[in-house]
């Protein structure tokens, strides 16, 4: 077996200047009350802040393409309405996960 090595880890170096503004701009979401600051700090917790930054300035760049595209004005979503999505997304992953294991998942009264 050849001794394979590994040429790069992390995220790689852009040179696109939109790219680059648009990863200043998901680093500066870090501490933001908004949707995507919940969206970024979320993403850090699970796989690190290049990986993060990258994930925030696509979600970004989604956003502004699809308000280019469809000629709509921003709508802004506090951090609330994304813990409440990502509750939800939490408990359906959740519920297929025990009806896969054969269990039901039942909703606790008196919470």
């Amino acid at each position: 077996m050849s001794g394979g090595k590994v040429l790069a880890t992390g995220s790689r170096r852009v040179h696109n200047r939109a790219s680059r503004a648009l990863r200043m701009a998901a680093q500066s979401l870090r501490k933001s009350p908004s949707y995507l600051g919940a969206f970024y700090r979320r993403m850090r917790s699970t796989l690190g802040p290049a990986k993060a930054t990258t994930a925030t300035a696509h979600q970004r760049a989604t956003m502004l393409y699809h308000r280019v595209q469809e000629q709509t004005p921003s709508r802004e979503r506090g951090a609330e309405a994304y813990r409440h999505k990502d509750h939800e997304r939490q408990l359906r992953q959740l519920r297929k996960q025990a009806q896969h294991l054969g269990f039901a998942l039942v909703p606790q009264t008196g919470h």
